[in-house]
């Protein structure tokens, strides 16, 4: 069958835009061939700096010729009735309908609507302007006089289809002024000559002879394995950087390693602020001396062109940049060294953290007051914690942070251990930060767990005060985030916190009107078990026995409530939990619709005077002891205990719903019954709700 080759050639694409507009080139093709009744065998995108190209393999020729029988109103139905069915059927006049008979339903039109196949070419060739004139791009401009809009400016379009027995042909359009054709153009410095292509294997192999390598993964692992063979001929190892590595790829065609230097005197600068600067300013990569775990004095960049003195000259320009940026670097850490972090807190009184709540200076006193009541909670060293929240935001004004904001928290422990502040007190202000995502390492230290808390409470509170809560895939405070933070390092660390206390305990410093606390408590608890759904998600636990565990009261005790889920998950797949559950819910649905006829919830205790059958006598005291024995085992927090307790329920229950008539003729004796249907409901939920429970 034929394939199809696509590529769209421009001046340099911005890296970090690259993968997935090739990804978006593939979608809509594909997409509009199958539309088109052209299904596909496969699709592969690529992208380099100055093209993106794609593949579509098994397209059929031509589309097939197609028959629909379209039923219409009745014969002598209403005359817009009429006008609406022949307007849809693309009919001129009612006799080019036909009229089919039906026995029952009388004489109705009908509209034969053939369609003859069409060539694949032509097809391909209608469409393509189109997604071209809509493409995606995040930042598209303009150039010249033509209205074209592209990310930058579109030289040259290849479109060819056919089978790989014959010649294949070039899709026939125009994208303004551009006609698409099979000529290419090599690598801009090396090979920068035009060339025709035919189908996809020759393009790609003579894209490689013109010095350029179609694939952006291929591009990838040439650098990465250049670049480690280079470091291991100089006794040293790459510090790997996907990011950086997938930007590289897409700012080079033909990738050309090599290695670079820099004074050792620059080595006494914090090993990430080095790095961050050679990243950013050079987009180079750093290596490490094994024996030490520090960084070296080398870097490693990545050249687009083959330079006949072996890079020399390349090598040279980036060092002479990467020595002054450095340059940089050192003033910045000499700076700030000069100046101690306590030092730095008055500025931040001056630095907004919110327009409704206050600077983070404010935030800052907000921190220290909660973190010292956390810290009695987590086993932490009041004092430590008090200054390693009064410190945590102090590096955010220092010259370092101010030119690299990704180093807050880090460089300000750093300057702490740097000016003799304790070890975990320069620790708690790197980590407070932490976790930033599900990959991110969570504090053990008891201060650091401490102040990292309280940073999330504190958000998460004040966020909920003002009404800024996320909204569908909108979370510009990262709060989602912050939730799950707490929720790992509770779970990681096993913390046993009763989240409203801390969380009302918040509240009180925020300058802002809360008419109900207890209601924002409420909400911002549920958020967290929200959170805790997606969390445990990849742990195979059940959304709906989280959610029949936080259905009860006082159930902010997140350990706790892990810890009972788990037990629930364990009684309603054994045997005797699914029959239990049955029976309460069997239990549940005739409560409900008696409470329904009767309108008022059945209340108060079984008599003992009105249980006459064996069976019903037996379920009372079962029940008895079982809602006893469960309350003892959630209060020793024995969660299997409890589910135990519960299950010596199933029987009872089973036996009850075989021997009684729970609405028996005599009034008083069908609301005790009631009443025992009820005592099943309520023992079930002194560990969860069970009406919450699927099955």
């Amino acid at each position: 069958m034929p394939d199809l080759l696509l590529e769209l050639f421009s001046e340099e694409i911005p890296a970090r835009m690259q993968r997935k507009a090739a990804e978006d080139l593939k979608t809509l093709v594909t997409t509009a061939l199958v539309d088109a009744g052209l299904p596909y065998e496969g699709a592969k995108a690529f992208a380099t700096p100055r093209r993106l190209a794609l593949q579509v393999a098994g397209v059929p020729a031509g589309s097939a010729a197609t028959r629909e029988e379209r039923k219409g109103p009745r014969v002598g139905a209403p005359d817009k009735a009429v006008e609406g069915f022949l307007r849809g059927a693309g009919l001129s006049s009612v006799e080019e309908a036909s009229i089919h008979s039906d026995p029952k339903k009388g004489d109705f039109y009908v509209a034969v609507i053939e369609k003859p196949g069409r060539s694949a070419i032509d097809i391909i060739a209608e469409f393509m302007p189109g997604i071209l004139r809509g493409f995606p791009w995040p930042k598209s401009m303009r150039w010249g006089t033509t209205a074209t809009r592209w990310v930058r400016p579109l030289h040259s379009i290849v479109a060819t289809f056919g089978p790989e027995t014959e010649e294949p042909e070039v899709v026939p359009f125009e994208f303004d002024g551009i006609v698409s054709g099979q000529t290419t153009r090599g690598h801009r410095f090396l090979a920068d000559e035009s060339f025709e292509v035919r189908r996809f294997d020759d393009y790609a192999a003579s894209l490689e002879k013109h010095k350029v390598v179609l694939d952006a993964d291929r591009r990838k692992d040439m650098i990465l394995n250049d670049a480690k063979d280079r470091a291991l001929a100089l006794g040293l190892e790459l510090v790997e950087d996907p990011g950086l590595l997938e930007e590289v790829a897409g700012l080079v065609e033909w990738p050309v390693v090599l290695t670079g230097s820099f004074d050792e005197d620059f080595l006494d600068i914090p090993d990430e602020c080095i790095q961050l600067t050679i990243r950013v300013n050079q987009k180079c990569f750093v290596l490490k001396d094994p024996a030490t775990g520090r960084l070296a004095n080398r870097f490693v960049l990545v050249s687009n062109i083959v330079a006949e003195d072996g890079g020399k000259l390349i090598v040279a320009g980036n060092e002479k940049v990467i020595r002054a940026r450095l340059s940089d670097a050192r003033f910045f850490w000499d700076t700030d060294l000069k100046t101690r972090l306590s030092d730095n807190l008055p500025k931040l009184d001056e630095v907004k953290f919110h327009e409704k709540l206050g600077s983070v200076g404010a935030r800052i006193k907000r921190l220290v007051a909660l973190a010292s009541d956390l810290a009695a909670i987590v086993g932490a060293d009041t004092d430590k914690a008090e200054r390693a929240a009064g410190l945590a935001k102090a590096d955010l004004v220092s010259n370092m942070v101010f030119e690299f904001p990704e180093l807050q928290g880090l460089m300000g422990r750093y300057y702490a251990a740097a000016q003799g502040e304790d070890a975990s007190v320069a620790l708690a202000i790197e980590e407070h930060y932490k976790p930033q995502g599900p990959s991110d390492s969570v504090p053990t230290d008891p201060v650091a767990v401490s102040v990292a808390l309280a940073e999330k409470l504190d958000l998460l509170a004040g966020f909920w005060a003002i009404d800024e809560k996320p909204t569908g895939s909108k979370d510009p405070y990262a709060l989602r985030r912050a939730a799950l933070g707490v929720i790992r390092i509770v779970l990681e660390n096993e913390l046993r916190i009763r989240l409203g206390t801390p969380i009302m305990k918040a509240l009180g410093p925020i300058d802002v009107t809360v008419e109900n606390p207890d209601a924002l408590v409420d909400s911002l608890l549920s958020f967290f078990g929200d959170r805790l759904k997606v969390h445990l998600k990849d742990e195979g636990a059940r959304h709906d026995l989280i959610d029949a565990v936080f259905a009860l009261d006082g159930q902010d005790d997140l350990l706790m409530v892990v810890k009972r889920v788990e037990a629930l998950g364990n009684f309603v797949s054994s045997d005797d939990g699914a029959n239990l559950l049955a029976g309460y819910k069997r239990a549940v649905n005739i409560l409900k619709a008696e409470e329904k006829k009767d309108g008022a919830p059945v209340s108060g205790r079984p008599h003992s005077d009105h249980l006459r059958e064996q069976a019903e006598i037996d379920l009372a005291a079962a029940i008895d002891t079982a809602r006893a024995d469960a309350a003892d085992a959630v209060s020793e927090e024995n969660f299997e205990g409890a589910m135990e307790a519960l299950s010596k329920l199933r029987a009872p229950v089973d036996r009850f719903f075989e021997d009684i008539l729970v609405n028996a003729e005599e009034p008083a004796l069908r609301t005790n019954r009631l009443q025992l249907l009820a005592e099943i409901r309520d023992a079930t939920h002194v560990v969860a709700d069970f009406s919450r429970v699927a099955g």
